[in-house]
């Protein structure tokens, strides 16, 4: 993969600095220079025009802020652009990475450290088409797993449909099966449910497995982590919108590209 890079700096030395420098590891970092702007709002019109995959993006600037304009381009229907703040501020670095930034370069960047940026993108990337090919492998061979889940309740054995199960999130020894109407439980590993049904459900989160199918959408919430074993801390995460119900299941960082991709 050969990125396609767009500049957004309301300062033309700083734009000039980072085409320099671009141009610098160009041997080792093959990529594409779409283009650049001085202000966020043209920056938000052009960027979907050049499909840029990779945005370097200063934080203070008149108008819109970067912050601002990340927030927006995380929105895109169409798959939003991986961005990396470059800037003079230290302060805005908590803000960066609550909307999502991968990386956050102080001025002024050297090359080698805006190479690694460059590369850690390439390498999410390729993570994510590999998981994309290995579900698509699986999809060939689906006709021959299984069409219900076994649960046992009291004095009888119930077969649920897996294309009536929403999620399926760990709990201690057992893994709850979530429909729209009813939770059961079964005692199997959520690892092999994964390995088994990768092409039906994927992995947001440590503990939970979300049927490609029922995922309708992410937005910003709160959940609750055990913290020492009696307390618990409330963090804020993205979440999965699951269809039909209002549970909500966090989305832990390292999966948070592969949701992205699904709601694109």
């Amino acid at each position: 993969m050969i990125p396609r890079i767009f500049i957004v700096d309301d300062e033309a030395p700083a734009r000039a600095r980072l085409t320099t420098l671009l141009a610098d590891i160009a041997a080792d970092c093959p990529h594409a220079l779409v283009g650049e702007a001085d202000n966020a709002k043209t920056a938000l019109k052009d960027i979907a025009k050049v499909n840029a995959d990779i945005v370097l993006l200063d934080v203070q600037m008149p108008g819109m802020t970067g912050i601002e304009l990340a927030t927006h381009l995380a929105k895109q229907p169409h798959g939003a652009p991986i961005v990396i703040f470059v800037t003079a501020y230290d302060e805005f670095a908590v803000k960066a990475f609550e909307v999502h930034a991968l990386d956050y370069l102080m001025k002024p960047v050297r090359a080698s450290r805006l190479a690694d940026a460059i590369r850690r993108v390439i390498a999410m990337r390729k993570h994510v088409q590999s998981q994309q090919d290995a579900i698509a492998a699986a999809a060939a061979t689906l006709q021959s797993k299984r069409k219900h889940f076994s649960v046992q309740e009291r004095d009888r054995l119930l077969l649920i449909p897996v294309n009536e199960v929403l999620y399926l999130k760990a709990e201690l020894k057992y893994v709850t099966v979530r429909t729209k109407a009813h939770e059961y439980l079964i005692e199997e590993s959520l690892l092999s449910l994964e390995q088994e049904l990768s092409a039906l459900f994927v992995r947001v989160h440590r503990n939970a497995l979300v049927a490609r199918d029922a995922i309708v959408g992410v937005e910003r919430g709160a959940h609750s982590i055990d913290a020492d074993g009696d307390n618990e801390k409330t963090l804020e995460s993205w979440q999965v919108i699951v269809r039909d119900i209002n549970d909500r299941l966090p989305i832990s960082r390292r999966q948070w590209a592969v949701v992205r991709a699904l709601v694109r």
